[in-house]
C-alpha cells in the first residue's frame, strides 16, 4: 500500500447504513479512528434518521436525503467543535443511524395473575397477553435515554421496558368491564392501552402505533362461574326447569316403584307445557329396601306402608310413615275412647 493510498484510509467520504437485519434500531457507523473528510457524502434512506454524536452531545440530526457534510449543514457540530478558520479540514464524530419504521409483532404478558373487582363477581384474578408495535418518533432523545453509546441496539434489549409499561397500566385498562363484556370490548381497551402507554413512552422517543388484546383468561373456578351463569341464562325459567327435573325423577322413581311414576311423570310433563309453574311444594323421600328413592311431592308419595322409612326438609331424621302425622297412616283416636 502506497503512502496516498494510505492517508486515503484515514478519511470517510460516504456514510450509509444498509440495514441486512429486522431488529436493529440503533446502529453505529464504524469510523473507528478515522476522519470524516469535508464535503463527505451522508445517505440516509427511508425509515433511517442519521445523528451525530460529539464527545457523548447530540449534534445534528439528519431526516432522509443525500447530504453534503459541510459548515451549513452541521450547525450544531460546527458550534461544538469551534473551528476558527471555517469547516475545510476533517473531522471526529460518532454518526448513528437509527430505523424509525414500526417493529411488528412484539409480544407482550402478565407473568403473574392480576387483581382486578368485577361489577359481578368481585375480586378476581385474570391473566392476558397479545401483540403491539413500536416506532422511534424522536431519535435524539431516544439515544439519550435507552440507546445510549450501544453499537448495534436491538429490538430485545428494550422489548423488556417496553412490555413493562404495558402491563403496568393492564390492570387499570380492564378495571370496572364486566367479565362477560370483555371478549367484545378486547379491541377497543387494546387501543385504550395502547394510548395510555404511548403518552407514557414519549417521555424516551418512542410510539406504540398498535395494541392488540389477544386473550384475558380467568381461574378455573371463574371460568366455571361463567359457565354456570351462561347455563341459567340458556335455562331460562327456573320454575319451569325444576318441574322438568321432577318429571324426571318421577320417571325414574316409577320404574323402581311398579310404574306408579309414569303416568304421573307424563302428568307432570303436561302440566309443565300447559300450566304456568307452580309454586314450588315440599320434597319427600322414601326409603325402600335399602335404597333412597325421591324427590316426590306430597301428592306424587308411592304407596306407603306403616313401617315405610320417609324423611323431607325439616324433620331431624328418617322415621316410620306411621309416626308421621301429616301422612295420615296413623287412625284417630275411636270415639268416646
Amino acid at each position: 500500500m502506497g503512502l496516498w493510498d494510505s492517508i486515503r484510509g484515514e478519511f470517510i467520504d460516504i456514510i450509509e447504513w444498509l440495514d441486512d437485519s429486522r431488529d436493529t434500531i440503533v446502529w453505529r457507523f464504524p469510523r473507528h479512528d478515522n476522519e470524516i473528510k469535508n464535503g463527505a457524502q451522508l445517505v440516509v434512506r427511508e425509515s433511517q434518521t442519521a445523528v451525530f454524536v460529539n464527545e457523548g452531545r447530540v449534534a445534528d440530526v439528519f431526516p432522509p436525503g443525500t447530504h453534503t457534510l459541510a459548515t451549513r449543514n452541521l450547525p450544531i457540530l460546527s458550534t461544538l467543535q469551534g473551528w476558527k478558520h471555517g469547516f475545510d479540514s476533517p473531522f471526529k464524530a460518532e454518526v448513528y443511524f437509527v430505523s424509525t419504521r414500526q417493529f411488528t409483532d412484539l409480544k407482550w404478558g402478565t407473568q403473574n395473575p392480576i387483581m382486578v373487582r368485577d361489577p359481578e363477581f368481585g375480586p378476581v384474578r385474570l391473566r392476558a397477553f397479545g401483540s403491539y408495535s413500536a416506532r422511534v418518533t424522536d431519535p435524539a432523545r431516544f439515544l439519550a435515554e435507552l440507546a445510549g453509546t450501544d453499537a448495534r441496539f436491538r429490538t430485545e434489549e428494550v422489548e423488556g421496558f417496553l412490555r413493562g409499561q404495558i402491563v403496568s397500566r393492564i390492570a387499570a385498562a380492564l378495571a370496572g368491564v364486566p367479565a362477560l363484556d370483555l371478549a367484545v370490548r378486547q379491541s377497543e381497551l387494546g387501543e385504550l392501552l395502547g394510548r395510555t402507554v404511548g403518552e407514557q413512552l414519549a417521555a424516551v422517543g418512542v410510539s406504540v402505533p398498535a395494541l392488540f388484546i389477544a386473550n384475558v383468561s380467568f381461574p378455573p373456578d371463574v371460568e366455571a362461574a361463567l359457565d354456570k351463569r351462561a347455563s341459567m341464562g340458556v335455562l331460562g325459567d327456573l320454575g319451569r326447569y325444576t318441574q322438568y327435573q321432577t318429571a324426571n325423577a318421577l320417571g325414574t322413581a316409577g320404574a323402581v316403584s311398579e310404574g306408579v311414576g309414569l303416568g304421573m311423570g307424563i302428568a307432570a310433563a303436561q302440566q309443565m307445557v300447559n300450566r304456568p309453574p307452580a309454586l314450588p311444594q315440599e320434597q319427600w323421600f322414601v326409603g325402600r329396601d335399602g335404597q333412597q328413592l325421591g324427590p316426590f311431592t306430597r301428592d306424587a308419595l308411592p304407596a306407603l306402608t306403616p313401617d315405610t322409612l320417609v324423611w323431607k326438609a325439616g324433620m331431624p331424621q328418617w322415621l316410620p310413615a306411621s309416626q308421621v302425622p301429616e301422612l295420615g297412616l296413623t287412625p284417630p283416636p275411636l270415639p268416646g275412647a
